[in-house]
């Protein structure tokens, strides 16, 4: 038995290894944010969770790269999601506007994190049949926990930026939970961004836009942040919209032409 766990051990490749070394980089960041929130260190916290994000999106994608996807680093990844989009929101915004509102508050708290885990199991449990498997995963079901995240975040990130206790009111501070715990477990068909081929001509321009968005994000973090949750919100009706065209192409296709007679099975 030593033997076998022992070949085990050497035979792991390292491609396998570097994505679940960003997914615990990532959740040591979800975890480092709610040791800043409660030093009400409110700025670090949002960027331990930013960069919780960051995290998160590299993951997959190198993992991909390396050929070293696995079940383990899914469930791994699933569990960060959770304590970094779900938990750690939720109760930064405990601490920073709701802990003074009871019942209600703690109430939202439960919310986010709960539709956080339906949106992880529903994102998990989905297989060929689903309805995202159509339109080979060029959308979503719903809106991902990372952008979940920072819908719910949105009023704490704006506070930041302008010193306004009206974004610290638990009323606004629900609602944003509210909306941003909706969207995760929503039907909306959101991009994914995916599958997205730069071509060859706007290699360069794409570069410098990254390079110039990435520069915004150091040095004005927080309008940046509320810019790109804006942005990405204003892409909703185009995504619903081209969601709705491609199934409906899909279905067309699927049905045969008026007229046609459909051909007669052989007897055996």
């Amino acid at each position: 038995m030593m033997d076998v766990r022992r070949r085990r051990l050497r035979g792991l490749h390292i491609n396998r290894i570097i994505p679940n070394v960003l997914t615990l980089l990532a959740l040591a960041a979800g975890l480092s944010a709610l040791r800043f929130g409660l030093r009400e260190a409110w700025d670090h916290a949002v960027l331990a969770i930013l960069v919780a994000g960051v995290l998160d999106g590299l993951d997959g994608r190198i993992a991909r790269i390396l050929k070293g996807a696995s079940k383990f680093g899914a469930e791994l990844d699933s569990l960060s999601d959770f304590l970094c989009f779900g938990v750690a929101p939720a109760f930064l915004l405990y601490l920073w506007a709701l802990e003074d509102a009871g019942r209600f508050g703690w109430s939202l708290v439960l919310l986010v994190c709960i539709c956080c885990a339906l949106r992880l199991a529903r994102f998990n449990t989905a297989d060929e049949a689903d309805e995202a498997a159509l339109v080979d995963r060029n959308f979503f079901v719903g809106v991902p926990s990372p952008a979940g995240a920072g819908f719910v975040l949105l009023p704490l990130v704006l506070w930041l930026q302008t010193d306004a206790e009206v974004f610290r009111h638990p009323v606004t501070v629900g609602l944003f939970m509210l909306a941003g715990a909706g969207l995760m477990v929503s039907r909306l068909r959101t991009y994914s961004f995916k599958k997205i081929r730069i071509p060859e001509g706007w290699v360069l321009v794409t570069m410098l836009t990254v390079g110039l968005y990435l520069a915004m994000l150091v040095s004005v973090p927080w309008t940046t942040m509320t810019l790109t949750l804006i942005a990405y919100a204003a892409t909703f009706p185009f995504s619903i919209r081209a969601y709705a065209k491609l199934t409906q192409k899909r279905a067309s296709a699927t049905v045969p032409e008026a007229g046609a007679e459909p051909v007669a099975k052989a007897e055996g």
